[in-house]
C-alpha cells in the first residue's frame, strides 16, 4: 500500500488540499468594497439662519409659511395646493407620459442584464446535442472481398457542462457593478418622474400667472381708451392741448402690444402642458386655473442636510454610478489573476445495430495572463481613474442641490416679503381709487382723474397677481428640490418594480 497520512492515502490528502485552497481561493473578492459617502456634516443650507415664518400678507396667497423641519413630505405633495385642476394634469403626466415609458424601458434592460449575466456566471452551462446519421459503407471500395452491409443509423448523443471558478470575484464584482447600472436607471426613473411632476405645476401656475396678466391688461387697455377719448374730447372742447391726445394714444398702443406677447406665452405654456401630460397639442383638454383658487401651502417641510441626500434621487442615481465605478475597479483588478474553468462532458453514439459505447470527460483548463504589454494594468488604473471622477461627480450633484435648495428657501422669503410690498402698494392704489370714486359722484374730480387712479390699481394689481405666482412656483420648487416624497408612495401606486428600500 501507498503512503498514508491519517486514515487518507498521500495522493487523496493532496487533492484535498487543493479543494480546500480552490474553495478558500473562491471566497476572495479583489477591489474596493463600496460603501455610501458620509452625508454632509452641515446642519443648515444657508449661511445665517432659516427664519422660521415667512411675513403674512392679506389674501389667499397671501398666508404666512412655516418653515418645518420635522414635517414629512407626502407622495403627491402638489395635492397640498388644493387643486383638482392641478391634481388632475399631473396625474394624467405621470400616466401618459413618454418620457415615464422611456426611464421605465431602460430600468427594464438593466434588470434583464442582470438576469442574463447572473445566469450565466452563477450557474454551470449545460448544452446538449445529438445528431442522427444515415450512412452505407461500400466494402468494394476498400478492396475487401465480402458483401456490404445494408444501410445503418449513427446516432451521437452528449451532454457539456462548463463552470468557471470566480476565484477572485471578477464574476462577483461584475453583477455588483450591473446591479449598481440597475440601481442608477431606479433612480433616474424616480427623478424622471419627479421633474415630470413640477414641470407641470410650474407650467399651470404659470398659465394660471398670465390669465391674470392677459384679463388686467385687458382691463387696463379699456381703462386707457377711455382716457383717450375724453381727452379728445376736451381737445375738441379747446380745454387740452393736442400733444396730449398723442401721449395718451402711446400709452394705449404701448397697452394694445402687450397683449399678443402674453396671449403667444399662454398658447405655448398650453402646448407645454399637452406634451407633458402625453397628449398633441391639438387634441388636448388643458383645464384653466385660476390663481385665486389655488391654495397657498402654511406649511413647508425643511429636510435636515444629512437627510437631503437619501432623499433626493439624483443624488442617489449618482451613489449609484459611484457604485458601479468601484466595483468596475474590482473586475479589472481580477482580470490580473489566474481565470480557471471545469468542464465536463458525457455522452454515446450508436448504430442501429449496435449499442455503441459511452464516452466522458472532465478537466481543468487555466489561464494565466503573463505578458500584456502593460494593457491590464492600464485597464486598472483607468478604472481607479474612472472611480475618482465619480467620486468628484457625486460631490457635484450634493453641492447643486444643497445650492437648489438654499437658493429656495431665499426665495421663499422674498417672495413674500415682495408681495407684501405689493399688496400693500394695491391697497394704497385701491383706497385713493376709492376716494376718488366719491369725488367724482360729488362732481369734485373729472372722469379723467378717476379713470387714471382706477389704471394705477390695475396696474398694481398686475403686479400682486405676479408676486402671488411667484410663490406658488417657489413653494412647489421647495418640494421638488427635497425629493419629492417617492418614499411614502404606496406599492399599488407606483409605476415600477421597487428595487431599493426606502429611505425612511
Amino acid at each position: 500500500m501507498k503512503g498514508m497520512i491519517g486514515n487518507l492515502p498521500v495522493k487523496d490528502v493532496g487533492f484535498a488540499a487543493m479543494a480546500l485552497g480552490l474553495a478558500l481561493l473562491a471566497g476572495c473578492t479583489v477591489g474596493p468594497n463600496f460603501a455610501p459617502p458620509d452625508p454632509p456634516a452641515i446642519d443648515r443650507y444657508t449661511p445665517e439662519p432659516q427664519p422660521a415664518m415667512t411675513v403674512a400678507t392679506a389674501g389667499s396667497s397671501g398666508a404666512a409659511q412655516r418653515l418645518n423641519p420635522v414635517m414629512d413630505i407626502p407622495a403627491q405633495w402638489w395635492m397640498l395646493f388644493q387643486s383638482p385642476e392641478l391634481d388632475r394634469l399631473v396625474r394624467q403626466a405621470l400616466a401618459n407620459s413618454p418620457s415615464l415609458v422611456q426611464a421605465g424601458a431602460r430600468l427594464k434592460q438593466a434588470q434583464e442584464e442582470v438576469n442574463t449575466r447572473s445566469g450565466q456566471t452563477t450557474y454551470p452551462n449545460v448544452s446538449a446535442s445529438i445528431s442522427a446519421q444515415r450512412e452505407q459503407v461500400d466494402l468494394a471500395a476498400f478492396g475487401v472481398p465480402f458483401p456490404s452491409p445494408p444501410p445503418f443509423n449513427l446516432l451521437n448523443g452528449s451532454v457539456t457542462v462548463s463552470y468557471a471558478l470566480d476565484l477572485f470575484g471578477s464574476n462577483r464584482r461584475l453583477i455588483e457593478s450591473l446591479n449598481a447600472q440597475a440601481e442608477y436607471e431606479h433612480w433616474q426613473l424616480q427623478a424622471a418622474r419627479l421633474t415630470l411632476a413640477g414641470n407641470v405645476i410650474s407650467a399651470a401656475i404659470r398659465q394660471a400667472q398670465l390669465r391674470a396678466q392677459i384679463d388686467l391688461t385687458g382691463q387696463l387697455l379699456a381703462l386707457q381708451q377711455q382716457e383717450l377719448a375724453i381727452i379728445e374730447q376736451r381737445i375738441q372742447a379747446g380745454g387740452l392741448p393736442r400733444y396730449q391726445s398723442n401721449q395718451q394714444r402711446t400709452l394705449v398702443e404701448q397697452t394694445r402690444a402687450a397683449i399678443p406677447p402674453l396671449q403667444q406665452q399662454f398658447e405655448v405654456v398650453n402646448h407645454q402642458l399637452a406634451v407633458l401630460i402625453g397628449a398633441t397639442p391639438a387634441e388636448a383638454t388643458i383645464e384653466s386655473i385660476s390663481l385665486d383658487r389655488l391654495h397657498l401651502p402654511q406649511e413647508l417641510p425643511v429636510s435636515l442636510p444629512s437627510v437631503l441626500a437619501r432623499q433626493r434621487p439624483d443624488i442617489r442615481a449618482a451613489e449609484a454610478l459611484l457604485h458601479q465605478a468601484s466595483a468596475n475597479v474590482g473586475v479589472a483588478t481580477a482580470n490580473l489573476y489566474p481565470q480557471i474553468v471545469l468542464s465536463g462532458n458525457v455522452g454515446g453514439a450508436g448504430t442501429s445495430f449496435s449499442n455503441g459505447g459511452r464516452v466522458w470527460d472532465f478537466g481543468a483548463a487555466l489561464a494565466q495572463p503573463l505578458f500584456s504589454g502593460g494593457s491590464l494594468r492600464a485597464q486598472e488604473r483607468k478604472a481607479v481613474a474612472a472611480y475618482e471622477e465619480a467620486g468628484a461627480a457625486y460631490q457635484q450633484v450634493v453641492l447643486q442641490a444643497f445650492q437648489q435648495v438654499a437658493d429656495t428657501l431665499r426665495a421663499l422669503i422674498n417672495d413674500a416679503q415682495t408681495l407684501q410690498a405689493r399688496a400693500a402698494a394695491a391697497a394704497q392704489a385701491e383706497a385713493t381709487y376709492k376716494v376718488f370714486s366719491q369725488r367724482y359722484r360729488a362732481g369734485g374730480i373729472s372722469q379723467l382723474s378717476l379713470l387714471d387712479a382706477q389704471r394705477q390699481y390695475l396696474q398694481t394689481a398686475i403686479d400682486r397677481a405676479n408676486s402671488a405666482a411667484n410663490r406658488y412656483t417657489d413653494s412647489a420648487a421647495l418640494f421638488q428640490a427635497l425629493g419629492g416624497g417617492w418614499w411614502n408612495e404606496s406599492p399599488a401606486n407606483a409605476q415600477e418594480t421597487a428595487l431599493l428600500p426606502t429611505a425612511r
